[in-house]
This record gives C-alpha cells, structure tokens and sequence, in this order.
C-alpha cells in the first residue's frame, strides 16, 4: 500500500517530527510505502528551485496514487499545502487519518472555559478550518495523540486486510 504523508515542513522541529514519525511508521508496516514530501528533494530542497507547477504536479501525483493519508493538522492553522491535499484525497476517494494535539482542545467540559466563550476574545479552544475538519471527517478520521493515530492506522490497515 502507497501511504502519503502530508505535513508542515518548513522548520527544523517540522522536518524532525516528521520524519521520525514516518520511521516510526515504516518500520511496523516494511511492506507499505511512504511518500514523505520532505525527502522529494527534486522538489523540496530549499537551497535549490522548484516553481509551483513542479511541487503542485508532483505532490499531486503522489497523493493520487496513494491508497491512504496520514495528515498533520497542528500548527496556527492547517497548513495551507496540507489543506490542499487533504482536498485532493477526498476528491480522490482517498482516506485520511490525521493528528491534531492541539492541547486547546482539552477541557471540553470545563464550565469556566465554556462561559469564557461569551466573551470576545477569551475563547480558549484552537480553531481548525471546519472545512477541511469536515472533509477529513467523510472518510477518515483525527486522532488526538501519535499513540491513538498509530493505533488508528493499525486498525484501518487491518480492515482492509493489507
């Protein structure tokens, strides 16, 4: 199975995460492959060039040809190329699993964090784009911790008998 990985790759921290993740990932399931966009370096090393017809065929290629995306949706908004695939997969038919830790999103049920709500400019929680929520959430699904996206990711593998 051809899994593509659609994630935030601009800073160090980024780059690091990513790729530990992705090693995580590839040494449980040695018979699936991983498009990490990172390591395209026809299309990804900085100190190079590559224009946005390039990165966009490229990128799109990938994600069409996979089976299943992993997506990291942390950060001050989703990132805009994330977005961008995440749209490509649904359109694709393609499922997503995603990560959002996010720590905002703790304290549901918290009554002073609700009623902080009301007041403008005291909303405790992180905003993701419903949109791209939503898309994720037709066909696939978030999980709030690496562990339960692992977990996750097991169980959608072992359904489809791969």
């Amino acid at each position: 199975m051809h899994l593509y990985f659609a994630a935030p790759l601009f800073s160090e921290s980024d780059v690091l995460f990513n790729a530990q993740l992705a090693k995580a990932i590839r040494e449980k399931y040695p018979d699936h492959t991983i498009y990490l966009p990172q390591e395209n370096a026809a299309i990804n090393d900085k100190q190079a060039y590559a224009d946005s017809k390039m990165i966009a065929l490229a990128d799109t290629a990938e994600v069409q040809k996979s089976q299943l995306m992993i997506a990291l949706l942390d950060g001050l908004t989703i990132d805009p190329g994330v977005a961008s695939e995440i749209g490509i997969a649904y359109a694709s038919g393609i499922p997503v699993v995603a990560l959002y830790t996010d720590s905002r999103q703790q304290g549901a049920m918290n009554q002073q964090k609700l009623t902080a709500l009301q007041t403008i400019g005291e909303n405790q929680f992180h905003y993701a784009n419903l949109y791209t929520i939503g898309l994720i959430k037709l066909n696939g699904a978030i999980y709030a911790s690496t562990s339960e996206l692992l977990l996750g990711l097991d169980q959608y593998l072992k359904e489809r008998d791969v």
